[in-house]
């Protein structure tokens, strides 16, 4: 390996040690209350190394968010099944939460700091663009007979607010806890039935 390669690769691995820690810190305690120090301690990196890939605190949540948020890596083809747009949009589903499970970014930051921090915002926006998008491509790839660009648009909003609605905490909301769903998946198909049965039929 040369030099400048294993500089290069140096360089890299810093900056994902930064994320990483910046990834758990926020998540534990919050943007606001997460130290820039702590993240460079955190990350084993000096805190002008941090700066110079990440000029502001805001920068490391916008990156964060950006690059770890969800739908870009994830690739529709292998999750069609010609035909069978209820099993399609299905697989796309556990194929996101698979990844949504792997990182805070989804399951305590966006939904944290979406409403103080307009950086989050607008990430989030974005990924949800490129989620809809996703949607589409799955469904237009499953549907035995083509659908109009409109309906297949509107199929796909409804299906991104059912897959991106965060759970109600009854924890914190001080509420009776809802009854248990004994078997999420079968809601989560009894949707899609419906959305393809409407898209298809009507």
């Amino acid at each position: 390996m040369t030099k400048r390669r294993q500089t290069v690769e140096n360089t890299r691995e810093a900056r994902t040690r930064i994320l990483d820690a910046a990834e758990s810190l926020f998540a534990r305690h919050g943007f606001d209350a997460t130290a820039t120090s702590a993240i460079a301690q955190a990350a084993e990196v000096p805190k002008g190394l941090l700066f110079y890939y990440f000029p502001s605190k805001k920068d490391i949540l916008a990156s964060l968010v950006g690059e770890r948020l969800g739908p870009g890596r994830i690739d529709p083809d292998p999750l069609i099944e010609p035909g069978n747009p209820v099993r399609s949009l299905l697989n796309l589903s556990q194929k996101l939460f698979r990844v949504q499970a792997d990182s805070d970014v989804i399951r305590v930051i966006v939904w944290r700091e979406q409403h103080s921090h307009p950086e989050v915002k607008a990430e989030l926006a974005a990924h949800r663009r490129a989620l809809y998008a996703t949607i589409e491509k799955v469904l237009a790839g499953s549907l035995p007979v083509p659908v109009g660009g409109r309906r297949l648009r509107a199929a796909a909003l409804a299906w991104g607010a059912i897959v991106t609605t965060p759970p109600l905490d009854d924890e914190s909301s001080g509420s009776e806890p809802r009854e248990q769903v004994d078997d999420p998946l079968e809601d989560l198909t009894t949707l899609a039935e419906l959305l393809c049965s409407g898209l298809q039929h009507g």
